[in-house]
């Protein structure tokens, strides 16, 4: 009797933290999302404050380009990784 019990609540937890965990993945993914959207977007004001202040071709602009190809690239890359895995736990 007391047996049962205890396997009954055993079950209980692991099906409880099994489904909490399972729910927190997509909003970990979406909360990833918008901070690259954000960084993205913030370092594409900074590239049109540098254009604007020191032209176009200048160090400064250049320098504020490579970042935000990098802040892409990183994004993408995380992307890939989130679609990769995804597909991966399918099979």
């Amino acid at each position: 009797m007391v047996l049962s019990k205890l396997a009954k609540i055993l079950t209980a937890a692991v099906l409880s933290v099994f489904f909490l965990t399972a729910g927190a993945a997509p909003m970990r993914a979406a909360d990833r999302d918008d901070k690259c959207e954000q960084k993205v977007r913030g370092l594409e004001e900074q590239l049109h404050q540098a254009e604007r202040k020191h032209g176009e071709h200048s160090k400064q602009a250049d320098k504020k380009r490579r970042q935000l190809e990098e802040a892409r690239e990183k994004c993408r890359h995380s992307d890939h990784d989130r679609d990769h895995d995804r597909d991966h736990d399918k099979h």
